[in-house]
């Protein structure tokens, strides 16, 4: 957005909502024009046909925590307000924001919220048809029911809240049903219930294939907040890198991502950072940080900032001491040289069948010519490699969708389209010595080829040592003996 744009929508907010809105922060998002959003309701449309569909937003956050929007409901409208929802209607073709009333008390305590007492002001800000209060919304499905518009389509999957993809917002759900002392519904099933018992007429039909085909390519806009956070993910675990010593704790460098996260703008992190030494990492996704590491170990860090609603997913692995012993080379040099090979089969046009199988007749190669020092090592890299050609014999995974999710949703997709953004992170395990190693990097499709976006994170083993010899964030800044002398 350009500067003059933004100048005259503060000055807007200013002259409308009057002296209690004149906090110095915006109102609306600056990352996407209102034109971006019409156009993603405008594709709901042409899909719903002359049906209707209801999103529901992140209700209002439990204790001192910020207030994050679902990605569902922001990617819509890119209104942030507690507890909104959002009705499309594909007969008319315009969208109607449900807001809750002002709340002056609390608008007082912590600056001004939104409301439907601002409906022009939301009109003008988000680019949305018609904006009411949350108590008028039951009035206006009676509306449908009694026009005869019979079907409803809401997101049945769950809704992607901060740091929350679907997998683990499954999971929880999941976990909570089947805790015989809470049992309670998704919020996703409770409005459910809420439509069938209020209005009985109505067919409700799952909105999440129709979001998550719209999300799979991303636009220009898009990317760019995907680059940001890619960037600020390099940064974190560069940082990671020199500060990395044996004796150090894992959360150490947990505290190093935050920083430089929050330091550029970043609204909070994709996901809790997976820091594991030693035997840690032999878990993908251990996320404890209670650990110190020990020299002759290798570090696996995997860490990446939600910058405006879009995440990044990248990895590195280093040894703890900075140098790379013999056996450590032996077996990051077979992994490296087999994740070339998956990087090189990416292209646009590609089914993943194709990109695995090139990728698989390549490690054939590299694992025929390396010559390891036990036969356990050399066991477990014939395996890695089967593996893959193995999965050609029901559906290959080159990696996974990243975008307003860290797993993003999307579901399989063929052949590979610009626009699409994924990673890729093979795993490579020792079971005998328990081992794993992993390396993950962040890919664009473009129309001519790809784009690793975390190119400029090193990943030979030589770049790494030259970056762990120089100083650290934690060295310039070292731990306060008086404060940690308190607890011991």
């Amino acid at each position: 957005m350009n500067v003059s744009r933004f100048v005259s929508r503060v000055a807007f907010v200013l002259a409308v909502a009057g002296p209690s809105a004149a906090q110095d922060v915006p109102f609306f998002t600056t990352d996407f024009p209102p034109e971006e959003f019409a156009a993603r309701r405008a594709a709901v449309y042409q899909a719903i046909g002359k049906t209707v569909a209801l999103v529901q937003g992140a209700p209002a956050p439990p204790g001192y925590t910020r207030f994050r929007q679902t990605n569902e409901f922001y990617y819509l409208c890119g209104v942030e307000v507690p507890n909104a929802l959002l009705l499309l209607d594909g007969n008319q073709r315009k969208g109607i924001l449900y807001l809750p009333h002002r709340n002056d008390r609390r608008e007082g305590g912590e600056g001004k919220v939104l409301s439907s007492e601002d409906a022009d002001l939301v009109k003008k800000l988000s680019g949305i048809e018609v904006v009411y209060g949350s108590d008028l919304l039951a009035e206006r499905l009676g509306v449908h029911v009694m026009r005869g518009d019979r079907v409803i389509y809401t997101p049945l999957a769950p809704a992607e809240g901060a740091s929350m993809s679907r997998d683990l917002a499954l999971r929880s759900i999941a976990e909570r049903s089947g805790d015989p002392w809470d049992g309670t519904p998704s919020r996703e099933g409770r409005l459910v219930q809420l439509i069938h018992e209020r209005f009985p007429a109505f067919e409700v039909r799952d909105f999440t294939p129709i979001l998550d085909g719209l999300r799979l390519v991303k636009s220009p806009r898009e990317i760019a907040l995907i680059k940001k956070a890619t960037r600020l993910a390099e940064l974190a675990i560069l940082e990671g890198m020199r500060s990395t010593v044996p004796d150090l704790w894992e959360h150490e460098l947990d505290a190093v991502g935050k920083f430089v996260f929050y330091r550029h703008e970043a609204q909070g992190e994709a996901y809790y950072s997976l820091i594991a030494s030693g035997p840690n990492a032999w878990y993908p996704h251990y996320n404890a940080g209670k650990r110190r590491m020990k020299d002759g170990e290798l570090l696996l860090m995997d860490f990446a900032p939600d910058v405006g609603y879009y995440m990044s997913d990248i990895t590195r692995q280093w040894p703890v001491n900075g140098k790379w012993s013999p056996w450590q080379r032996e077996l990051y040099g077979f992994y490296l040289a087999c994740y070339k090979k998956i990087l090189a089969a990416i292209a646009p046009g590609k089914t993943p069948q194709q990109v695995v199988a090139e990728a698989a007749a390549g490690m054939d190669q590299i694992v025929a010519s390396t010559k390891f020092s036990k036969p356990i090592y050399e066991a477990a890299a014939r395996a890695f490699v089967k593996e893959y050609h193995t999965s050609l014999e029901n559906y290959p995974m080159i990696g996974h969708w990243v975008g307003m999710a860290t797993h993003d949703v999307g579901g399989p997709a063929s052949p590979l389209r610009p626009g699409m953004v994924l990673t890729i992170e093979p795993q490579f395990r020792i079971p005998e010595e328990r081992l794993y190693i992993r390396l993950e990097d962040l890919i664009v499709i473009t129309a001519t080829g790809i784009e690793i976006v975390s190119k400029d994170l090193p990943m030979e083993m030589d770049a790494i040592e030259k970056v762990m010899a120089e100083e650290g964030m934690l060295q310039r800044y070292p731990r306060d003996a008086a404060a940690d002398a308190l607890v011991r």
